[in-house]
């Protein structure tokens, strides 16, 4: 985990209430694909978890949506303000387990941390197809940008304005031989259901301290509760215990 000041290269809207923020660091960033920052925003008491789009050397790209205090404060930050920052947080994806043909399956903002696993999976000479699901045509984004990593996209929604109608797990008949996935949990738990290999799953928990501090973002597993913040995001398919 790393501690400081970062400046703000850019923070533009993606969609009506999706943003994409690029922020830059002094040192080397030492981060993976599937963890997150955990940013403290002036007058909130909680510092606001977002998973890592993207990272280079020195920069890092999030995605985030405007659903409450938090985000809309973030979505309000200039160009050139600095943000404290903790990063690298949360266990990232571990891509070894992939042979050949990789499927990853996201929904929503659960899409963000999935594009520099991609970016990852090809640079490793891997076959990627990707599943993006969002409820409208005017949600949708990203669509381009993971085509032009060269895997093989489909998008979803569900009122059937754009792409295949219906949910990502309607669009997930390809060979594979494992899988990734993030979104919100009625989707994790689809494609836990329907998926018929192992895989990772990325968990969106609300989170008090976002270093596992406190309990307050258990996931129950086979070997007892885990945090999201500290032991995930990421879980493997084979431990996971739903709740009921």
């Amino acid at each position: 985990m790393q501690k400081g000041l970062y400046k703000v290269l850019s923070n533009i809207p993606l969609t009506s209430n999706v943003f994409k923020m690029v922020i830059e660091s002094e040192e080397p960033v030492n981060v993976s694909c599937g963890q997150f920052i955990n940013i403290k925003l002036e007058g909130l008491y909680l510092r606001r978890p977002i998973s890592i789009c993207d990272f280079s050397s020195n920069t890092i790209t999030i995605i985030y949506k405007v659903v409450g205090t938090g985000t809309e404060a973030l979505s309000k930050v200039k160009e050139g303000e600095d943000l404290d920052c903790l990063i690298g947080l949360g266990t990232g994806y571990v891509t070894t387990y992939t042979e050949n043909n990789a499927l990853v399956l996201g929904g929503g903002v659960g899409i963000p941390p999935l594009y520099g696993l991609c970016k990852k999976l090809v640079e490793e000479g891997k076959k990627v197809r990707v599943v993006l699901g969002f409820n409208t045509k005017e949600e949708i984004f990203f669509e381009e940008e993971f085509k032009k990593l060269g895997v093989e996209t489909v998008v979803t929604t569900v009122d059937g304005s754009y792409g295949v109608k219906g949910f990502v797990t309607d669009a997930m008949e390809f060979d594979y031989d494992y899988f990734y996935t993030c979104g919100p949990l009625p989707m994790l738990k689809s494609v836990y259901n329907k998926t018929t290999t192992s895989g990772q799953f990325s968990f969106e928990e609300r989170m008090g301290c976002g270093f596992g501090a406190c309990m307050g973002c258990s996931q129950k597993t086979t070997t007892g509760y885990k945090r999201v913040c500290k032991e995930g995001p990421v879980f493997y398919k084979e431990e996971i215990v739903w709740e009921k």
